[in-house]
């Protein structure tokens, strides 16, 4: 009969990726809807947590424990983002939003509480 021995882990490392993606984190195993996944909790230059992903262990090609030292290296040569600008559409701004990051500014928007303040000759 044999027996079976799990063991939970959960600490500092480099996880490596089929794809060649290598991170660096603190890496906890997680369930989720009932199946295995390993958590890692990437750290930024301040050691605060700039990004959580999930993976399945069979994306996995090496996961390497090491110390936390090591691990915030790694993590701060690659910074992963959940998605990129590129990868989303431009969205359009409905008339009266306020400037956004994206640096659109509608015209028809003033900034100030005097409506009459804009340049258009329009009173609002």
């Amino acid at each position: 009969m044999k027996t079976e021995t799990t063991e939970s882990f959960s600490g500092w490392a480099v996880l490596e990726l089929m794809g060649h993606r290598r991170l660096g984190g603190h890496v906890t195993e997680a369930t989720i809807s009932g199946k295995g996944f390993l958590r890692i909790d990437v750290p930024g230059p301040d050691k605060s947590t700039v990004a959580t992903q999930y993976y399945s262990p069979d994306s996995v090609y090496c996961l390497t424990p090491t110390t936390e030292e090591t691990a915030l290296a790694v993590a701060l040569m690659a910074q992963p983002a959940p998605v990129q600008r590129w990868e989303l559409p431009a969205l359009d701004a409905a008339p009266g939003t306020p400037p956004g990051r994206d640096g659109y500014v509608d015209p028809d928007y003033a900034a100030d509480d005097d409506p009459e303040s804009d340049d258009d000759g329009r009173p609002f």
